[in-house]
């Protein structure tokens, strides 16, 4: 779109030269023909560095942009982000797309779907009716059971192994609200990339991200009934248990270990080689590598063990 159409669709004013936008973008990613938004002070520190053509900002912080970029003031950043995020969102499939490409060796079932523009490697398996969407990306040596689906966009490495009913995709949870209480749909622009030598469990759904990609890394294994939120990065062999939640933007270290039921607010960063107990609640960044958490409020675990036997004395 040209800068002029987007500030049409927002209603609202620019000065400088008209340019073709290709999208938007966070602020520290976005490039010299993407917009950028902020809505949350303690981004305010990524403004100046910005590279965005434009941003979209309240008039209180419009002082803080570089010369070379272009505000766009609105009341409501965060609400016009999601209006105009629907203009950048592709098609859900794409028939102007050559026929799928798939590769030696493979075995794909005819009650499978693969979409136009979609790639699957050497040596695959693809059982009945999964759905590998518009120019996804399947490696070597990949196990799809039934009814898995693949959105568009998302690319999945080699030697994995990923089981029924699993949605690798879907949307995340986002949204904004307007003083009014209405809510508008962010359209979820990013994807998922799963990287060599991971298994995910059955009905575990792995939500696309607002802008860049969710990200599991090499060698994780996910258990069953697992939500993995838009953002998220799950570091090398980390080790998530049934029934784990993880909030948006959330960043786990290597070898990550969460035991049944924990969760992890969002936007938090875990160190490598941290453990949780079952049902441990996560609300702030872990900074030491190597300790073991358990409950909530969260605590070190030989801590909570103690804490649990003078309980258990207080009620005989």
């Amino acid at each position: 779109m040209k800068l002029s159409e987007i500030t049409s669709v927002l209603d609202c004013d620019f000065q400088g030269k008209d340019r073709e936008i290709i999208g938007i973008n966070t602020l520290k990613d976005a490039k010299e023909h993407e917009v950028s938004f902020v809505s949350n002070s303690k981004y305010v520190k990524d403004l100046e560095t910005t590279k965005a053509a434009a941003v979209i900002i309240s008039e209180n912080l419009a002082d803080k942009l570089p010369v070379t970029c272009i505000p766009l003031v609105t009341k409501n950043p965060y609400w016009s982000m999601a209006v105009l995020s629907k203009y950048f969102a592709p098609p859900i499939e794409d028939n102007s797309l050559g026929e799928p490409k798939i590769g030696r060796n493979c075995q794909v079932s005819t009650k499978a779907e693969i979409a136009k523009g979609a790639i699957i490697g050497e040596n695959c398996i693809i059982l009945a009716h999964a759905y590998i969407g518009t120019e996804a990306e399947i490696g070597n040596n990949t196990t799809i059971y039934p009814s898995v689906t693949v959105y568009r966009d998302c690319k999945i490495g080699n030697d994995c192994i990923i089981h029924a009913n699993t949605v690798v995709g879907s949307d995340g949870f986002g949204f904004a609200t307007n003083e009014k209480g209405e809510h508008k749909k962010i359209y979820q622009n990013g994807n998922v990339m799963i990287e060599d030598d991971v298994e995910i469990g059955s009905n575990v759904s792995i939500d696309r991200a607002v802008f860049g990609s969710t990200v599991i890394k090499k060698g994780s294994r996910i258990d069953n009934l697992v939500q993995i939120g838009h953002n998220c990065e799950v570091g090398e062999y980390s080790v998530l248990v049934s029934q784990v939640g993880l909030a948006g933007s959330t960043k786990l270290g290597r070898n990550v270990v969460m035991g049944g039921q924990a969760a992890a607010a969002g936007h938090l960063e875990i160190a490598s080689f941290s453990t949780f107990a079952a049902r441990s609640g996560i609300t702030r960044n872990i900074k030491e590598p190597g300790k073991t958490y358990a409950g909530f409020p969260l605590m070190d675990h030989r801590l909570w063990l103690k804490l649990q036997a003078k309980l258990a004395r207080l009620i005989k």
